[in-house]
């Protein structure tokens, strides 16, 4: 399982071992602070199994798995040659833990939206997992049949669930002050900057496979052929070639997007000062004079 370290491949291995070793770090430090409870939250907190905590320690571990052993999916490649770089079980593993990031985002969501009393922001809560479910199915096709269509639809709807959460998160903005919009302002910027490089290097790129292979007159496996090539076929490659166009949609999954896991695992943390933030409406005076009635002459 050796690299030749003056490959840039092997670089970026490594850069991916460390960033996977901070965000286990990071998910110790934040499990640490949910056991010293220093918010007064009821009952024993070593005995307390916070949703969002767990969600993120799902999906923490299953991205550090995916760093050290990466994969290319449908090109079936990847670094070491080992049944645990079988597509079939890093697939697997990965849509459990894309469910329960987006699982994440819907619970956090909803929750600014109950304290913000916004339907807009809980409908766009309610929808977010089904779409995300659709999502990886089309993944899963995409994987089976190697067939770079489905990355396209797949990576189209990611992006539109994130417009629809910067929807949300503009809408809460106006709901809240101080730090608490802050942070939703820069939660906001940050899904802006996400969708962004979604619509203009991800699902092109995608987009670009696609047309290639059907110029090409690629033939795509059905479903029990591809069945069995996920399951039994991985080439191993440390071809910088083979994985440059990874390289920065990889990069960027087990960084920031992780840490934006981690976030979301913390929110419970602080959301008893939800309320606090909150922005109150005005309550409509009454007039001070009683107002003229008008009787009809007779």
């Amino acid at each position: 399982m050796s690299l030749d370290w003056s490959n840039p491949v092997a670089i970026w291995w490594d850069f991916l071992v460390a960033i996977s070793a901070l965000n286990i770090a990071l998910l110790l430090v934040l499990r640490s602070a949910y056991r010293r409870n220093p918010f007064g939250a009821p009952g024993n907190p070593s005995s307390v199994i916070e949703p969002l905590l767990l969600l993120a320690a799902i999906y923490v571990s299953v991205c550090a798995f995916r760093s050290v052993l990466p994969r290319a999916d449908v090109q079936r490649i990847c670094l070491f040659d080992t049944w645990l770089s079988s597509v079939l079980i890093g697939r697997s593993v990965a849509t459990i833990a894309e469910l329960f990031f987006a699982a994440q985002w819907a619970i956090v969501l909803r929750e600014l939206a109950r304290v913000a009393r916004s339907d807009t922001a809980k409908n766009i809560s309610t929808a977010i997992l089904p779409l995300i479910g659709v999502a990886e199915c089309f993944s899963w096709y995409a994987v089976i049949s190697t067939n770079f269509l489905g990355n396209v639809l797949e990576n189209s709807l990611w992006a539109v669930v994130f417009f629809l959460i910067g929807i949300a998160l503009i809408r809460l903005l106006f709901s809240f002050r101080g730090i608490a919009q802050f942070t939703i302002a820069a939660a906001a910027g940050g899904v802006t900057a996400y969708v962004i490089f979604m619509a203009s290097v991800d699902v092109p790129m995608y987009f670009g496979r696609w047309q290639a292979e059907l110029a090409g007159g690629r033939q795509f496996f059905g479903l029990f052929s591809g069945l069995h090539d996920v399951a039994t076929r991985w080439v191993v490659t440390r071809d910088v070639a083979q994985w440059r166009d990874e390289i920065p949609w990889m990069s960027l999954y087990f960084s920031v997007a992780v840490w934006t896991s981690l976030l979301l695992g913390s929110f419970p943390l602080v959301r008893h000062l939800l309320a606090r933030y909150r922005v109150r409406r005005p309550l409509l005076k009454a007039s001070p004079r009683p107002a003229a009635i008008r009787l009809p002459s007779s």
